[in-house]
């Protein structure tokens, strides 16, 4: 018998001109599973084949796994305590190997297995045929279309199929079977069917992909695109920089007559591209992105990642543009929020952060509307710039002495301490699940556990006027508030409510709610 299987992996080996223990593993891989049809339950079967003499032996196996772990899959592990009994020196993930009787490798049974051999052979090429692939380093592939499966496109390419899926293919193209196409190597599946290539032409790395093609600098170092943003089949951004001053980096991109940036158009099905001058200033590189809409005046938040952009009436739906594709895309190329606002916009923002600022000063430092605008004029914004400023700027103002100076240092940073003891008050008994809420901070979550929200049903249940009352006003005018639906609430406290319900919190809103529409 041991001729026959060695006779067998020869002729297979020649007939699919792979190496012979390719079809080793195969037969002992086929070995292995119909040894495990005479046991019940999802026993681990191991078989091996002598290289020289065809021989096979078999072993069913335990996998050792943590005492504490516990056994999840009963049938194929052992605990760590129970296989130290056994072998004295064994260790977690070794294996412990019972001898079993092995399968009688007939004619018959290279016969009944032979299409699981080839099937694993098949399988062993594509990987392989695969591994030279993307060992060329190709991020795009050139090929034909040789089938339509559910609207995915079977992209041929050499000896590789690649899978084109329906949306990630440009908006209104009309691809069928025999037509050439060019896309990007988004990612490789593995599936039970083996490695599939999955290409994509919406992806921004298609574009910048396409630009290298055709802009020689870009391959050559002298030029970079930075990032790349689309919508595709209508519009895209592309940031380039060059640190060669003889360089234009955007008319380079556009080419002689446009020709470079048309040949990317074309392929793109009519995209229109805009080449915007990288920058290392970020509020430089948002304005340009913003092009062509012209920007009056830009506020940079570090901590938030965001930026106010302020463009006159004029400038404002060219900077928004047509369903806020402008500043969608803007945004996408730059990696900061933007929010456009007029300059009427912009002030009474203002206005409204300076109010609650002003006011949270008053209340926490305990101190007259005069000494709360002196802090709001000199710049101060939050308690811990007060508390723990360099002492020599506080005194660098003219209306505060040195004991005025101290008193509100001390009050600011007992405001602080009792703003963590009340937060830490708030925690109690909250549920882990608010608590470690994605982007949830444990200051929000003790506000939330100080107003009586101690779940995440409950927050996702907020309507955004009462989180924002939560966030702004002490923790018992918020639960009275929320008990009174609003009902005596003044302009100023609403003006404060707005102001503190920034971009964060209602992002954190948005996503509490889409967890409790998932509960559903």
């Amino acid at each position: 018998m041991s001729r026959e299987v060695l006779s067998l992996v020869s002729a297979l080996a020649r007939e699919k001109n792979v190496d012979e223990e390719v079809v080793f593993s195969s037969l002992e891989h086929a070995l292995a599973q119909a040894t495990k049809k005479r046991y019940e339950g999802e026993v681990d079967i191991r078989v091996s084949i002598n290289r020289e003499t065809g021989v096979s032996e078999s072993f069913r196996r335990w996998h050792v796994v943590p005492d504490d772990a516990g056994l999840q899959l009963p049938d194929q592990e052992v605990l760590h305590f129970e296989a130290l009994e056994q072998i004295p020196d064994i260790e977690v993930d070794d294996y412990i190997e019972e001898p079993i009787e092995s399968i009688d490798v007939g004619r018959r049974f290279a016969q009944d297995t032979k299409q699981v051999v080839l099937q694993r052979i098949r399988d062993a090429e594509r990987e392989q045929i695969l591994a030279d692939f993307l060992e060329r380093g190709d991020s795009l592939v050139t090929g034909t279309i040789k089938r339509m499966e559910r609207g995915d496109a079977i992209v041929e390419s050499g000896k590789v199929e690649a899978r084109l899926p329906r949306d990630q293919t440009i908006p209104k193209e009309n691809l069928r079977i025999g037509d050439r196409v060019r896309a990007y190597i988004q990612r490789i599946e593995r599936n039970a069917r083996g490695p599939q290539v999955i290409l994509s032409r919406t992806a921004p790395e298609f574009i910048m992909k396409l630009f290298e093609l055709e802009v020689p600098e870009i391959e050559q170092g002298s030029l970079e695109i930075k990032s790349a943003a689309r919508d595709p089949g209508v519009r895209a951004k592309i940031a380039v920089f060059t640190a060669d001053k003889r360089i234009d980096p955007i008319g380079t991109c556009v080419g002689m007559r446009g020709s470079r940036v048309q040949a990317v158009t074309g392929e793109l099905g009519g995209e229109r591209v805009d080449i915007v001058l990288w920058s290392e200033d970020p509020a430089q590189f948002v304005i340009g992105a913003l092009a062509p809409a012209n920007v009056s005046s830009i506020v940079v938040d570090e901590e938030k990642h965001a930026m106010d952009v302020v463009v006159d009436e004029e400038n404002l739906a060219i900077a928004i543009g047509r369903g806020g594709q402008n500043v969608r895309l803007a945004a996408e190329l730059t990696g900061w929020q933007i929010n456009i606002m007029t300059a009427e916009e912009s002030a009474d923002k203002s206005a409204q952060e300076t109010a609650y600022i002003r006011t949270l000063f008053m209340e926490k430092l305990d101190v007259d509307q005069e000494v709360a605008n002196i802090l709001v004029d000199e710049g101060f914004a939050s308690l811990e710039e007060i508390a723990y400023v360099p002492i020599n700027e506080m005194l660098e103002i003219e209306s505060f002495d040195e004991d005025t100076v101290n008193e509100l240092r001390t009050r600011a940073r007992d405001a602080l301490v009792s703003e963590a003891i009340a937060s830490e008050e708030g925690l109690e008994g909250m549920d882990e699940a608010l608590v470690n809420f994605d982007g949830m901070e444990r200051v929000v979550a003790g506000k939330l556990g100080l107003a009586g929200i101690k779940t995440l049903d409950a927050f996702a249940a907020l309507a955004y006027d009462e989180f924002g009352a939560i966030l702004a006003l002490p923790s018992e005018r918020a639960r009275a508030l929320i008990e009174n639906e609003f009902e005596d609430v003044t302009d100023d406290e609403m003006k404060l409510i707005d102001a503190k319900y920034d971009e964060h919190a209602k992002a954190l809103q948005a996503a509490a709610w889409k967890y409790a529409e998932g509960k559903q």
